[in-house]
């Protein structure tokens, strides 16, 4: 997503804070139609993703619960309409909407992007994408360590089993991003483009281009 050296006009900079938690489809979804965007776009712009944290359920048990019981329990019979809903988005991305495995707390997930957004933003946006894919199509469990710390290999990240075998490595920065990015917020995913548009919410790809546009100045 960095400026290539070109003999046109200079590319304007669309800069993307995403807050978003680890176990919410929606921020796949809402991912993947970023991504389209971005792909459809970037003759036009260059592009800096920065991921921040949000905790859906910050009570989360650490050892994880099966996720099956999990939703069932929080939502009901609407649970049965909610994911063969999900089921269908997920097949319009060509990827297979998973029920199976267990669900909990995301925080050492949380740790590991945030580590990531130091080796780079592209590594960063290529992690999350490494997550969302374990975690809803595969039954991968968000808060497994050998999940994570492959998932940190297949993106080049390096050092990433160190970091987290800390419980402390990165929980300041965590909780300081949290204020910062998403305090005042009540639902995830939220987006603040250039530092003044928000969007919420799975967008399709339109919705991003056309805030792209305006943030732009076109």
């Amino acid at each position: 997503m960095a400026q290539s050296a070109s003999a046109g006009p200079a590319k304007k900079l669309i800069q993307i804070d995403v807050s978003a938690d680890t176990v919410c489809p929606w921020c796949f979804v809402g991912k993947k139609n970023l991504d389209k965007a971005i792909a459809s776009s970037n003759d036009q712009y260059n592009f800096e993703i920065k991921w921040h944290p949000y905790f859906l359920n910050p009570s989360a048990p650490k050892e994880g619960v099966v996720k099956k019981d999990y939703y069932r329990n929080r939502f009901g019979p609407r649970v049965e309409q909610m994911e063969s809903r999900m089921s269908e988005i997920f097949e319009g991305f060509g990827m297979e909407y998973d029920r199976d495995g267990l669900t909990g707390n995301t925080l050492d997930s949380h740790r590991l992007i945030y580590f990531a957004g130091q080796q780079g933003p592209d590594k960063q946006h290529a992690l999350v994408e490494e997550l969302c894919l374990g975690y809803f199509t595969q039954g991968k469990y968000i808060g497994d360590r050998q999940f994570l710390v492959e998932s940190a290999r297949k993106v080049g990240l390096v050092g990433a089993a160190e970091f987290l075998e800390d419980p402390n490595s990165g929980l300041k920065e965590v909780n300081e991003e949290l204020q910062k990015y998403s305090a005042n917020i009540s639902g995830v995913p939220y987006y603040v483009i250039n530092g003044k548009h928000q969007l919420s919410g799975g967008q399709p790809p339109e919705t991003f281009l056309r805030t792209f546009q305006t943030a732009a100045g076109k």
